[in-house]
């Protein structure tokens, strides 16, 4: 599918942007991948660290809050992977028009130029947040979904094809937990726990692509696809974490102390894959969920038989961080060794 395709990755150079073009370009052969983000100085890091495949690279500078210049970039592209967005909770919480622009209103940027270039597919990447949200950041990725699914509804005689991906908490990316622990252990500061209660689901870089890239073959458009996730319980996460970068810069795991300080603003106890709502129009795979559109024009189009290995999700299994099953902490270690 992705063989002599002209490619746009949006949010390009961010962590899964970065790791997501690699793969592409390492196992598969496309015509060309178009990256555009915002940022020049993470575009020349990217084509230094690619630049065995520069033939096959383009650099596009650009917000798609830009109608215009998004536009210019989908020229002639076949499939897109919108991985562009205001992404951290806080910032968003204390930004919210900002995160709406970006997140909602980019997004329907994106949604109309793809439909007016006739692009054949699109992925948008999104977050276990946007399953049942208290937060702007969740909210705005919840529309996001809503946009992208009702794009199948009225694009008309476009063949495009829309859907939508949720990532767990992704281990190792750009702001993620794992780096902050490392600084706080190399500097001999408290390390600091927003409430001891709290459970997340997380995944690795690798998982993320392949659910990516796995989607893009399974979607006939509107569909959410879930990976099944292991949930941790955070303080299990962080002593496993001060235990390794206590060893590794040569620290006394006894002299580093945990400080509980709160949770920030938007922040939540657990998270959801979906919510009791789509808990009902939920299938499931074998390492993935399938949310059903609501939109019932939508959901008609779709043939359930064409998904590998389906059934329906009878709700016997868990689908909130909250009540686990969770991770031992000797999982956990193995889980980020092996990732």
């Amino acid at each position: 599918m992705l063989n002599g395709k002209n490619i746009l990755i949006t949010g390009g150079t961010g962590t899964i942007g970065t790791v997501l073009t690699e793969t592409i370009l390492s196992k598969y052969s496309p015509n060309v991948i178009r990256i555009y983000s915002r940022d020049e100085s993470k575009q020349h890091y990217l084509s230094n660290r690619l630049v065995e495949f520069e033939s096959r690279l383009r650099y596009f500078i650009g917000d798609i809050r830009d109608k215009e210049r998004l536009n210019r970039a989908m020229k002639n592209v076949d499939i897109v992977f919108h991985l562009a967005a205001l992404k951290h909770v806080g910032a968003c919480e204390y930004n919210p028009f900002e995160a709406i622009k970006t997140n909602v209103m980019g997004i329907q940027n994106l949604i109309e130029v793809c439909i007016e270039n006739e692009v054949e597919r699109v992925v948008y990447t999104s977050t276990d947040k946007a399953a049942t949200p208290c937060n702007t950041m969740g909210v705005t990725k919840l529309l996001g979904e809503k946009l992208i699914t009702a794009a199948n509804y009225y694009k008309g005689a476009a063949k495009t094809i829309f859907s939508s991906v949720r990532f767990g908490n992704v281990l190792g990316s750009r702001g993620s937990l794992i780096p902050i622990i490392e600084e706080q252990v190399k500097k001999n500061k408290t390390i600091t726990l927003t409430h001891r209660d709290m459970t997340r689901y997380i995944m690795d870089i690798n998982t993320a692509i392949t659910l990516i890239l796995d989607s893009l073959e399974l979607a006939q458009g509107g569909e959410i696809f879930v990976a099944k996730m292991g949930a941790i319980k955070v303080i299990d996460l962080i002593e496993v974490l001060v235990d390794n970068f206590a060893q590794k810069h040569k620290k006394a795991v006894d002299a580093i102390k945990i400080e509980e300080i709160g949770m920030f603003a938007g922040e939540k106890l657990y998270e959801e894959l979906f919510s009791i709502e789509e808990s009902e129009r939920t299938y499931e795979m074998e390492n993935y969920y399938m949310i059903m559109p609501q939109i019932p024009e939508v959901k008609m189009s779709l043939n359930v038989d064409k998904y590998p290995k389906i059934k329906r999700f009878d709700g016997t299994k868990p689908f909130n961080s909250k009540e686990g099953p969770f991770l031992s902490k000797q999982e956990i270690n193995t889980f980020l060794i092996e990732s």
